[in-house]
């Protein structure tokens, strides 16, 4: 899909390093030490993480101190040996205390805080696409800091450098005014390609890897590309069979930091074959760091013993590879076959598909419960893994105080009914009568509220571990989200907030009850 004409005014880049206050030092060894302007900066970096469990761990902290002493003074260098002799503790302090200052602003403060956002919005968060006024995704550059990354990742630590308008190569049509970079600076390259959706672009340090400013998910090119996108999946299911029986797999690709590795990247040390294990027969076990390093282990009985043993022999690098990798990719061929990748055939072919399949059978009388569930054993099938929030315990506790709170509004409500059902008959008046009535849809609506609160709670402790935002947004067709609403009479609100739907705006008005994946 190609555009005609894009201008835009280019990224918004992260305001320069303002140095520490002459009060706040920086000690070594127990004695201040006055730091140049770069050393003091990345010191900043580590200071404001002193609370966090990054900072405990050896890998973040080495890479943190190798990477921090290639950008010290020789002077420092001779000076700072050891990290362990280092004290952040004043650099801490200011920042927290400097965070309770913001959030402490009066409300005319924190409102001329909210329009200068708002101007930065206005002036870089839209561009121009085929005289079309769009709104952009994240128009500013990500900040200088320390990389945190996914799980155990091994350049946790390591400096994430400021990205300069040198860094960045900007994108728009050869008519359209070049947006211009900042004083004193140029772009590393402008270019005119209608056949890419971004904007601007630039190579982080950590992992090479490109960062790109889009247009946003609400933008019109982005909602056909999005359609496109779940309508080959659709065309797959006509298909799927032939290339499930042909797909040959693919190595890992390489350049990866981690050692992470997927259904078509497994080596053999990743699987380990039981005739007995657990008091199950023919057990099959993975250990492997999948996507974002997230750790996946699971211990699989099978109905007869699978025939790995022949593979595991061999010991071939790539558990799946039959064909030769470099014949056979996982993404030529299957492009060769529906125009597709590999990454779409394995979500959003299979989890739409299975989400849907979920949704039909499931009949829960708590709707929502029903479709998060749904989407849950999508995330699952992902590994889309999280950590359980540091807040569960106090939410589940405070949840927990509002259901016994409604539970006893519920008794009482009994007992009110109770008492008004005698009332009613002794005195067989109309008032007594209505005041039966009265209490019966208290109790209802205590009733329902009770069940909201028992789901709610049941919904929060079995999504506790899993991050459904990255299936439900790009992996499940929303078609299939919105029929469902219309068909059980489910608000869409409840499902999308309101940037996700103007995100499926396309989706919403397109699907009905009777859509069919």
């Amino acid at each position: 899909m190609k555009w005609k004409q894009l201008e835009h005014k280019g990224p918004y880049f992260a305001p320069l390093y303002e140095p520490l206050p002459d009060e706040v030092h920086f000690y070594y060894d127990g004695k201040a030490m006055k730091l140049s302007l770069a050393t003091e900066e990345i010191a900043t970096f580590y200071g404001k993480m002193l609370d966090h469990e990054y900072t405990t761990k050896e890998v973040f902290q080495n890479n943190f101190f190798n990477d921090w002493r290639k950008e010290m003074t020789v002077e420092e260098k001779k000076i700072i040996k050891h990290l362990d002799k280092c004290d952040f503790t004043e650099i801490h302090k200011y920042f927290v205390n400097k965070n309770e200052a913001r959030k402490a602003l009066p409300k005319e403060e924190k409102q001329k805080l909210k329009e200068e956002a708002e101007r930065l919005q206005e002036e870089f968060g839209y561009c121009i696409l085929d005289g079309h006024r769009e709104k952009i995704g994240n128009f500013k550059t990500e900040p200088p800091g320390l990389f945190r990354g996914r799980g155990d990742h091994p350049k946790m630590g390591m400096l994430k450098k400021r990205i300069m308008p040198e860094d960045v190569i900007i994108n728009c049509s050869k008519d359209s005014k070049i947006p211009e970079p900042p004083p004193g600076h140029k772009w590393k390259e402008v270019r005119f390609d209608n056949t890419v959706t971004w904007l601007a672009s630039w190579t982080e340090n950590i992992q090479n890897s490109i960062k790109y400013i889009m247009l946003n998910p609400s933008s019109k090119l982005k909602g056909e590309k999005d359609w496109q996108k779940y309508e080959v999946a659709r065309r797959l299911k006509g298909v799927v069979d032939k290339i499930r029986f042909q797909y040959p797999g693919n190595e890992k690709e390489e350049g990866e930091t981690a050692d992470t590795v997927g259904c078509c990247s497994l080596r053999v040390e990743h699987i380990q074959l039981y005739h007995e294990l657990d008091g199950q027969e023919h057990v099959v076990e993975f250990d492997f760091l999948g996507k974002d390093s997230i750790r996946y282990y699971n211990k699989v009985p099978v109905e007869k013993p699978v025939k790995l043993v022949r593979l595991l022999e061999l010991r071939r690098k790539s558990l799946y590879v039959l064909l030769h990798p470099q014949t056979y990719s996982s993404y030529s061929f299957l492009r060769s076959l529906l125009l597709l990748s590999g990454f779409l055939f394995f979500t959003v072919f299979w989890l739409s598909y299975m989400c849907l399949h979920l949704l039909a059978e499931d009949n829960i009388a708590a709707k929502i419960l029903s479709y998060n569930r749904a989407n849950r054993a999508v995330a699952i099938l992902c590994n889309h893994q999280r950590a359980t929030p540091k807040t569960f315990e106090k939410s589940m506790q405070n949840l927990q105080t509002k259901i016994n709170a409604k539970k006893e509004q519920l008794a009482m409500a009994k007992q009110e009914l109770k008492r008004a059902k005698a009332d009613a008959k002794v005195k067989k008046d109309v008032k007594s009568e209505s005041n039966v009535d009265k209490k019966k849809k208290l109790l209802a609506k205590l009733e329902e509220q009770l069940m909201r609160l028992h789901t709610q709670a049941t919904d929060k402790e079995e999504n506790k571990q899993v991050a459904l935002g990255t299936s439900k947004l790009n992996y499940l067709d929303p078609r299939i989200s919105v029929a469902w609403c219309k068909k059980f009479g489910v608000p869409v609100e409840k499902i999308y907030n309101k940037t996700q739907r103007e995100k499926f705006a396309w989706a919403i008005d397109m699907a009905d009850e009777e859509f069919e994946f």
